[in-house]
């Protein structure tokens, strides 16, 4: 679908979304850190930091980083980087 299959009003909500996307992976980590934290099921924490790497790659976080923090699975690690992120 290209440009045309919009209406203006869509075409603007579209924009901001993209705009946004790196406010709206922030605000959906600081949730996760907060489901990290309480959740005890080991199936849910290990599609919790799936869900941690997908969204600090769509937050601009270097990769490497990312990868270091997911597989280390520290989450004051991760607090610590949303805090200098915010």
């Amino acid at each position: 679908m290209g440009k045309q299959d919009y209406t203006p009003h869509q075409q603007g909500i579209i924009k901001r979304f993209y705009e946004h996307r790196d406010t709206l992976a922030l605000q959906r980590l600081g949730e996760l850190v907060s489901d990290l934290y309480v959740e005890t099921s080991e199936a849910k924490l290990t599609r919790a930091w799936k869900n941690v790497h997908k969204q600090l790659l769509a937050a601009g976080v270097h990769a490497h980083q990312t990868q270091t923090i997911v597989a280390e699975r520290d989450l004051g690690a991760l607090a610590k980087l949303l805090a200098e992120l915010a």
